[in-house]
């Protein structure tokens, strides 16, 4: 079956939380996060078959990406090319998947996937896109297809190329940040890199949440935890001190321990990703993630208005012209970095060079 939204109101969301759906969420990515405790990203970990064939997943898209070159233009928001990207996964996903995923619960992983990787008429990504790829693996998990020894294989190898992938996509055709500024992506995109990250770091003896301001450490350590690289990608994209560009990054070194840190961004997924309506109002729920909450005729289930959203009552902020769900569209700090080349320059490139964030 094809997933659909089923949360439509507050009430549906606070349904949804106290939901075994929710509940199952959760306790997927409690395990994922134990998984990597004291590992380091650099470690020798073995990878099964299933591994091996989501990480061949991933090198396709990722040349997907390659193949399909972003439209030269002037603007400074999502490129369309990302649309050409999108159409071309969508038609060959489930083909990929027919190598590992049941005849009959392609069409639902499918959508997981595909959902995965941004949305097609904004030309965004967030934490919310990040969470379909959640759901993705804890769909394989639910058919048996992902065993408890293949979680630290699954986080420390697929899960990070995944968002090695998605930079990809973000660097070549602009993504813009879902909500204005990534919603509560720490970095305007992501959330889990930097919470699983931090369960790396949980019993290192010497290396504190401070760590982050010393430019040294994020050079030696970023190849073993991927905390340290996410700070430094952020870093390599925005000029100026942490504490302007990334506030929340900022306010997170100052815990007293890496045990807090992973913890409290635990908490913090439940309360500002999963708890959200504005994030989870687009989220999709079939057989394999189950809800039943607000009913939407079928054809609207799966459609979307001008804005990239569903016809659903939209959620304001007091005097917020636009609603939240769809957000302002500002250009991402990857397409400010690019701005100022000249127009003739090819709109993908190798390096980036940083503007103060504003």
């Amino acid at each position: 079956m094809i997933p659909t939204r089923q949360i439509l109101t507050p009430d549906d969301l606070v349904r949804f939380q106290e939901s075994t759906a929710c509940s199952e969420i959760l306790v997927f990515l409690n395990a994922l996060n134990d998984s990597v405790i004291g590992v380091k990203t650099t470690d020798a970990i073995e990878d099964s078959e299933i591994i091996q064939k989501l990480l061949c997943l991933l090198d396709a898209i990722q040349q997907t990406n390659k193949d399909i070159k972003p439209i030269e233009t002037n603007s400074r928001f999502g490129n369309a090319a990302f649309r050409e990207f999108y159409d071309m996964v969508e038609q060959t996903l489930p083909t990929w998947l027919a190598e590992f995923v049941p005849a009959e619960h392609i069409e639902e992983v499918s959508k997981y996937a595909q959902e995965s990787f941004g949305n097609r008429r904004r030309i965004d990504y967030g934490t919310g896109h990040e969470l379909n790829f959640l759901s993705f693996l804890l769909c394989l998990d639910k058919l048996e297809l992902i065993k408890r020894e293949d979680h630290t294989a699954l986080v420390v190898h697929v899960f990070f190329r995944y968002v090695h992938v998605m930079r990809g996509l973000q660097m070549s055709y602009w993504l813009e940040p879902a909500g204005s500024h990534g919603v509560w992506g720490l970095d305007d995109y992501q959330f889990l890199p930097f919470l699983f990250g931090a369960g790396q770091l949980r019993t290192h003896k010497h290396l504190r949440p401070k760590s982050i301001h010393n430019p040294e450490i994020l050079d030696e350590f970023s190849k073993d935890y991927m905390y340290f690289e996410s700070v430094r990608f952020v870093n390599s994209i925005k000029t100026g001190s942490i504490r302007w560009h990334s506030p929340m990054i900022d306010d997170i070194s100052g815990a007293k321990s890496w045990e807090k840190v992973n913890l409290g961004l635990v908490k913090m997924f439940r309360a500002e990703v999963i708890g959200k309506l504005p994030i989870m109002q687009h989220f999709m729920f079939g057989s394999l993630i189950s809800f039943s909450g607000g009913s939407m005729p079928a054809g609207d289930a799966h459609s979307e208005d001008e804005h990239g959203c569903v016809d659903h009552s939209h959620v304001f902020a007091l005097g917020q012209e636009f609603p939240d769900c769809c957000g302002i569209k500002v250009p991402s700090a990857i397409a400010a970095a690019q701005a100022g080349k000249d127009a003739s320059a090819e709109p993908r490139s190798a390096y980036l060079r940083p503007i103060p964030f504003d």
